[in-house]
């Protein structure tokens, strides 16, 4: 679920791409939503914030709408929530074989950080709400992925860059790697409130750029997966609520060009 948090740190760690320049000024809270379908089945792919500072209502109106409708949710992961439930519990886990790389935790670990700095958290992430909602309600709720595959692809992961701040404009201070990050995080979740793709586009053009392999692990690959998943869903008939980090929805390897690629197409309803 940190992925897209953690990409924004890689994106912005390096030192030959400056941070997009994106406008943060308050805007009602309308995250993208799509959907895909046939005669008999639904499935609505709605783009999470993993981490929010729980300050603007999202949760009304079109998305909760969609959600009702919905009789199952599916996340990228179901994880343990309780802080006395260790992962180590967790149906089909097995330890790792090998440490994630010391520069891939400390970039995790400023990502993390700097979020909180903002008073962003996980407990109000967009994926957290949903999935009490569901809970609450008595909906289905599953992962595209399992929590061994997130470990595994996180222990897989290639080593991050050390974190260096993105050159400063000529005659200006150079920011911090945790300033540059922070900026990042607000710009972000600003425009996931406001359903602007272009500042994930941005973002991971930008990772791409810095770390090919990570960017295809995280995203171009799983997006190729999932894109099999909703076809498969496709052959079922009901309605699903799909949530997977706003990064997955943007550019051009993303979740919906994949679907495109496999003649399903999407529509924008939020």
């Amino acid at each position: 679920m940190v992925n897209l948090i953690v990409a924004a740190a890689l994106a912005v760690a390096s030192p030959t791409i400056a941070p997009a320049e994106t406008p943060v000024a308050p805007a009602p809270a309308e995250p993208a939503m799509f959907m895909v379908g046939d005669a008999d089945t639904t499935v609505y792919i709605f783009g999470t914030f993993h981490a929010l500072d729980g300050q603007t209502r999202w949760f009304g109106d079109k998305v909760r709408n969609a959600f009702d409708q919905s009789g199952e949710l599916v996340l990228e992961t179901v994880i343990p929530e309780r802080l006395d439930q260790p992962i180590a519990a967790t149906p089909g886990f097995r330890p790792p074989s090998v440490t994630p790389s010391a520069s891939f935790l400390a970039t995790t670990r400023m990502a993390i950080k700097a979020g909180r700095a903002q008073g962003m958290h996980v407990d109000n992430g967009a994926d957290m709400v949903l999935r009490h909602a569901a809970e609450a309600e008595g909906k289905s709720v599953q992962g595209l992925e399992t929590l061994q595959f997130q470990i595994d692809m996180f222990n897989r992961m290639p080593g991050a860059m050390a974190a260096r701040a993105p050159s400063a404009r000529s005659g200006s201070p150079a920011a911090s790697p945790m300033q540059s990050l922070s900026k990042a995080m607000v710009d972000m979740q600003a425009a996931w409130k406001r359903g602007d793709q272009a500042v994930f586009v941005s973002m991971l053009s930008q990772l791409k750029a810095a770390s090919p392999d990570t960017y295809r692990m995280m995203f171009t690959d799983r997006n190729d997966r999932w894109a099999d998943w909703v076809r498969a869903r496709l052959q079922a008939p009901g309605t699903v609520f799909v949530a997977v980090g706003a990064g997955h929805l943007a550019g051009q390897d993303s979740l919906l060009v994949r679907l495109a690629e496999r003649g399903i197409a999407s529509r924008r309803v939020h």
